[in-house]
C-alpha cells in the first residue's frame, strides 16, 4: 500500500506542476483543501473514487495512470488562457459570421439595384443574439444582462429604422425601452429556486 501511496505521490505532483496549479488550485477543483493535496502529495494518502476519477479528467489522463509507476503524461489539456482565447475566438468568428451573412445579402440586393441598407441594421440584433448564446454558456450573470439589454435596445432600434419613413412620431418607441429595461434588470435580480 505504501509503494501505491509513493507511485500516485510523484503522478500527482509531476501533473500539477505541469499544469502550474498551486495545491490550493487543484484542492478548489476538486473541492478539498490544499492540506489534502498535501498530503496526498507527501503519500501520506490516496484520494477516493469520486476524486480520482475528477483528477484524470483535470489532467487528460486515465484514472489508471494516477496509480500506475510509469512516465505518465497528461494528453493534450488547454490552459485556462488557451481556452479563454479559444472562447474569443469562436465569440469573434461567430459575430464576425452574422456581419459577412449581412454583407453578402447586402451584396445580392444591390445587385438587383436594391439599396437595402437595413441588412445592417437587422444584423445588430442577430450579432447579439450569438453574442448572447455563447455567453449563456461561457460567461457569467453580468455579461447576459448586457447583452439582454443590448438586444432589446437593438430590436427597438431595428423598428425604428425600419418604420421611421412611414411613420414620422415612430420615435416614441424608444419609450418602450424604459420599462423594458426595467424588466430586464428585475429578472436579473430574481434569485433561482433550487
Amino acid at each position: 500500500m505504501e509503494s501505491l501511496n509513493k507511485i500516485f505521490s510523484e503522478n500527482i505532483i509531476k501533473l500539477r506542476t505541469s499544469h502550474n496549479l498551486t495545491q490550493f488550485e487543484l484542492g478548489e477543483k476538486v473541492n478539498y483543501s490544499d492540506k489534502a493535496v498535501s498530503r496526498w502529495e507527501r503519500g501520506e494518502a490516496i484520494p477516493d473514487a469520486r476524486v480520482l476519477v475528477q483528477l484524470s479528467e483535470i489532467f487528460g489522463v486515465k484514472v489508471d495512470d494516477l496509480l500506475k509507476n510509469k512516465n505518465v503524461e497528461s494528453t493534450t489539456v488547454l490552459t485556462e488562457k488557451q481556452k479563454k482565447d479559444n472562447k474569443n475566438a469562436i465569440f469573434l468568428i461567430s459575430v464576425i459570421g452574422v456581419w459577412t451573412i449581412a454583407l453578402l445579402v447586402y451584396i445580392i440586393l444591390y445587385l438587383f439595384n436594391i439599396n437595402y441598407w437595413l441588412t445592417f441594421v437587422y444584423a445588430l440584433p442577430v450579432s447579439i443574439i450569438t453574442a448572447l448564446v455563447l455567453a449563456a454558456v461561457w460567461w457569467g450573470k453580468r455579461v447576459n444582462l448586457i447583452l439582454v439589454s443590448l438586444l432589446s435596445w437593438s430590436i427597438i432600434l431595428s423598428l425604428y429604422f425600419s418604420f421611421s419613413f412611414l411613420e414620422p412620431k415612430i420615435w416614441l418607441i424608444f419609450f418602450i425601452g424604459i420599462p423594458a429595461q426595467l424588466i430586464i434588470l428585475l429578472s436579473f435580480k430574481l434569485k433561482k429556486h433550487r
